[in-house]
């Protein structure tokens, strides 16, 4: 006696809340994978030469509720999504052995699994380059319609992943009002609803619009030769997608003029930013000379600006002098400027100066009563095409800008002085040590003014983990009440 078949028909290519109502039903009456036709509206009759199969709406429904693992709800939605014509077959085959072979998912050996995970993966991938080479383009409303502009895309999936990424837009595009158009089936939002309608030709999608002129020239003016690597992108960006962008026709002239402008750019010199040149030349211009008698902090700033005593000052915008009342008690000195720090010509100014400002506020400490200063006066940085990157000074150019910082202690007089970081722990000390060792007490100088050592503010910034990012906050509050509770009990 032949099994009884039964049919299942789909609202669509991708129906995965069909197919899972009826694969429902199906299993709570024990019917095979076997015995089931699985098709979409709209599909060609199945062959007369198949058994006749009878509607799977006459079983009784029962109870169809049945528990699986997430992790195959996930791979069922994305195998209905596959191009394959038996892969509602498969992913109700795999519904089904779950019932007798709870660690199905985990068996990398088994075929079934091994082919749902590469169909899941393909339709990953296509869902990936749906959301990478859209290009939208601007259309004129219809008449009567709303005036708002409205946009219109065509992409040629391999998959049927409209449905499952038209989401996607819809969140990145809520405010807009566009579709996009394939040849299976079409995704549209008006700004409140998302919607579908079957799929249409080529021909009724738009072929430009004014701003793909503009497009094209920021996408050339973005191109680095220097890092093409044509298997990668070629990798990354099929040339079966190249039709439907419009910068695709700007790829091969540009990837034929790549070599001629790489070697352009490695004959040429590097150059300083503009904006710090410009700074630079300009206190130069007005700088004095360095051999000038220095009897207060603005000599001893003037007289900064002229210093070559360590190569640092070839790149560098100016020497940073310290900033603050030449009578401040209390002493703050850092690492050496930063790149904010370098351009505007004071002392912590950039994000590790917000930082600092922040715990300074918070243990009480006022910043216009301190001198804040560095162990480094001149900003030591990489160059990255227009990126000037830090860079920490080495033991030499420390030694080199220690006058400098023993003739700021030697006017300012502070009572109490807090080392940020190693570097000016060291540059305070004259010694080699270690923030671990020098942290958590008071230690007295050799003048006897006393030295508290904390993190450098940009510690902080560096550290990605947030708990420890918390410790170093911490840290640094407890060593700045140690060294505001020092001032207070110096009177």
């Amino acid at each position: 006696m032949m099994p009884v078949t039964y049919a299942v028909t789909l609202a669509h290519d991708a129906d995965f809340t069909g197919w899972r109502s009826a694969a429902r039903r199906l299993d709570a009456n024990h019917v095979q994978p076997g015995c089931v036709q699985w098709r979409c509206e709209g599909d060609p009759q199945p062959d007369f030469l198949l058994p006749a199969a009878r509607p799977y709406q006459e079983l009784p429904t029962g109870n169809a509720a049945r528990t699986v693992p997430g992790a195959f709800v996930s791979l069922a939605q994305k195998l209905i999504c596959h191009s394959a014509d038996d892969r509602f077959t498969l992913a109700y085959r795999l519904f089904r052995r779950l019932r007798e072979e709870p660690q199905l998912l985990s068996d990398a050996g088994d075929d079934d699994m091994h082919r749902a995970h590469l169909m899941a993966k393909a339709v990953s991938r296509d869902a990936h380059k749906m959301k990478a080479f859209v290009r939208f383009r601007e259309v004129t409303p219809d008449q009567g319609a709303d005036d708002r502009p409205h946009f219109v895309a065509w992409f040629e999936p391999d998959h049927h992943i409209v449905d499952a990424t038209a989401p996607f837009f819809m969140r990145r595009f809520a405010g807009q009002s566009w579709s996009i158009l394939t040849p299976e089936r079409c995704a549209h939002w008006d700004g409140e609803t998302l919607s579908f309608t079957p799929g249409v030709p080529r021909s009724q999608a738009p072929d430009g619009d004014p701003a793909e002129d503009l497009w094209r020239t920021y996408f050339a003016s973005t191109f680095n030769p220097a890092r093409l690597m044509v298997k990668a992108m070629t990798a990354e960006m099929p040339k079966k997608y190249w039709k439907n962008l419009p910068e695709a026709q700007l790829i091969d002239p540009l990837i034929a003029d790549a070599q001629k402008r790489h070697q352009a750019m490695q004959d040429t010199a590097p150059r300083a930013p503009a904006r710090s040149t410009r700074v630079r030349r300009d206190h130069e211009a007005g700088s004095r000379a360095a051999d000038a008698p220095i009897r207060s902090l603005d000599d001893l700033a003037a007289a900064g600006r002229s210093c070559t005593r360590c190569p640092l000052h070839c790149g560098a915008t100016q020497a940073v002098p310290g900033a603050g009342p030449g009578d401040a008690p209390l002493m703050l000195v850092g690492e050496q400027p930063g790149d904010h720090e370098d351009i505007a010509g004071k002392p912590f100014v950039g994000p590790a100066g917000d930082v600092l400002n922040d715990v300074l506020r918070e243990t009480g400490i006022l910043r216009d009563r301190a001198f804040v200063t560095n162990a480094v006066k001149h900003f030591k940085f990489e160059l990255r095409g227009r990126r000037r990157l830090h860079r920490s000074p080495d033991a030499g150019e420390v030694a080199h800008c220690q006058w400098w910082l023993a003739k700021e202690l030697e006017l300012v007089r502070p009572r109490v002085v807090v080392a940020l970081g190693v570097t000016a722990a060291r540059a305070l000390t004259g010694q080699t040590v270690t923030l671990n060792a020098m942290r958590g007490a008071v230690h007295d100088m050799a003048d006897g003014t006393q030295l508290v050592v904390t993190n450098h503010p940009s510690a902080l910034l560096r550290q990605r983990n947030a708990e420890a990012a918390r410790q170093l906050r911490g840290n640094m509050l407890a060593d700045l009440t140690t060294a505001r509770r020092c001032l207070e009990a110096a009177g």
